[in-house]
């Protein structure tokens, strides 16, 4: 019997299972396809925050080697501005890498630390008790667990077997996305583009390197099968019909197809059966948040199911992941809502971006903006204290070392400047580090295993409160 089952290998399967394995959980994941889906092997971005749990996993050198650093600007809505000064992070940057890399190298990471794949086996049916879950795959085979995930895209079969709604509104536009190689100069593709953007800020055509454009064209008129692929031909058909020009496309190593429907589950958990990443979560790719949103679900939730299997988390630890991650993706849609709007060719929406633009030439605004998209500004709830608490700690160098390379074993973690606190009852779950030097302006903190600041103090007493509030009864 396995502890957690997780159905879906994508980029949110991996990582959970690799943040469960930090805690000794025997995992199981089931990826229904055979093969890595190598026909689609586009190009997404990790953003800073995404960028910041690499770091604190010891994954972020594997993913720099692989991919491409972007700046983040320009990434609300596709308004050109570049990204504030000073953003609050040693990872201010986008990091582009095509998918098959990233969903390669976090189930390498997974397995390495002891999660066991098997792709090829599709998730049919499950029924749960008050014991487990029993999962039945295609071909008849059943295998029990306490807890199953589903990992497995926005067509979710866990979501739809476990009777979760999904409500919000289905696809009204779409369009065409792909990478391929064109057959005139850079200087004619910008002076066409930037004309046409003026009015239709969906279109793009941007050089992405080795010679291979990204092509974003809208798909008016194109079929309505959205079971078939888009072809090459499509792509040259709307581009003549927008451009009057097909710019010479060729050699096309992905072409895909999207819309902008935008859904959110009910809930995110049903007994002995959770729901992340798109399984929990559909939104046009406006600002390219879908991943990082699954990666930052994973990470979250990790640490708690594991206390919960293991038996030393408190009574609504598990509770907290919906509480949480529910109005981060909740604001998620209503920003890719907002960018949708923005890219219409419509007189009133091309008049709001316009003044959207003008805006964004404050700091304040571009800022916000911005932060939004790269998921640095998140505050949990965790009640009143200063505005540091609740906020996702940024990597400090330490006396030995930085911050981030302490957090590896997705561990909990006390920051001391005070010399005078311990960690004495939860030494087997939380991790402590004296340095009067560190820069911060704050006596003491409590980190959770995702990085979130869960207490500022310098009361030992305080200390042991929190400690128990998030890692449950001390041994002592």
């Amino acid at each position: 019997m396995f502890d957690v089952i997780i159905a879906g290998c994508g980029p949110t399967g991996a990582m959970l299972a690799a943040e469960l394995r930090l805690h000794d959980v025997r995992v199981l994941v089931l990826e229904k396809d055979a093969e890595p889906v190598s026909s689609f092997v586009r190009v997404v971005s990790l953003h800073v925050r995404s960028l910041e749990l690499m770091a604190m996993r010891g994954l972020l050198d594997r993913l720099l080697e692989r991919g491409r650093r972007r700046p983040v600007g320009g990434v609300f809505a596709a308004i050109g501005k570049p990204a504030p000064e000073g953003l609050d992070s040693a990872y201010a940057y986008q990091l582009g890498i095509p998918q098959p890399i990233i969903n390669q190298l976090l189930e390498e990471h997974a397995v390495e630390l002891g999660a066991q794949v098997r792709n090829g086996c599709a998730v049919v049916g499950f029924e749960q008790d008050d014991d487990g879950v029993t999962v039945e795959l295609a071909g008849g085979e059943q295998v029990r667990s306490r807890y199953l995930v589903g990992c497995d895209g926005a067509r979710s079969t866990v979501r739809k077997l476990l009777g979760v709604g999904f409500p919000g509104e289905p696809a009204r536009t779409e369009t065409l996305m792909g990478e391929m190689e064109v057959g005139v100069s850079l200087e004619e593709i910008v002076a066409e583009v930037t004309e046409i953007r003026a009015t239709n800020p969906v279109f793009s055509i941007r050089p992405f390197g080795e010679g291979v454009y990204s092509v974003v064209v809208p798909a008016a008129g194109v079929r309505e099968d959205r079971t078939e692929p888009p072809t090459l031909e499509d792509f040259r058909e709307q581009l003549r019909a927008i451009a009057g020009t097909d710019f010479g496309v060729h050699s096309p190593r992905w072409l895909s197809r999207f819309g902008d429907a935008t859904r959110l589950a009910e809930h995110y958990r049903v007994g002995r059966v959770l729901l992340a990443g798109d399984a929990a979560h559909i939104h046009p790719p406006a600002g390219g948040q879908g991943l990082n949103l699954g990666v930052q679900d994973a990470v979250n939730l990790g640490w708690k199911l594991a206390g919960q299997l293991h038996g030393w988390a408190p009574e609504t630890l598990l509770d907290t992941y919906q509480t949480e991650r529910h109005p981060v993706a909740a604001d998620v849609l209503d920003n890719t809502r907002a960018q949708v709007e923005l890219a219409s060719t419509e007189p009133g929406a091309q008049a709001v971006r316009r003044l959207l633009t003008d805006l964004m030439d404050f700091d304040e605004v571009n800022r916000y903006l911005i932060e939004k998209i790269i998921a640095t500004a998140i505050r949990y709830d965790f009640g009143p204290g200063p505005d540091l608490l609740g906020r996702r700690l940024p990597d400090l160098e330490l006396k030995q070392g930085n911050l981030y390379d302490r957090l590896r074993r997705g561990r909990g973690l006390v920051l001391d400047r005070t010399e005078g606190l311990t960690t004495d009852g939860w030494s087997d779950r939380v991790d402590i580090i004296t340095d009067p030097t560190v820069a911060l302006d704050v006596p003491a903190l409590l980190l959770r295993p995702d990085g979130h600041v869960a207490w500022i103090g310098a009361d030992q007493q305080e200390l042991n409160s929190h400690l128990a509030r998030w890692f449950g009864k001390s041994t002592n």
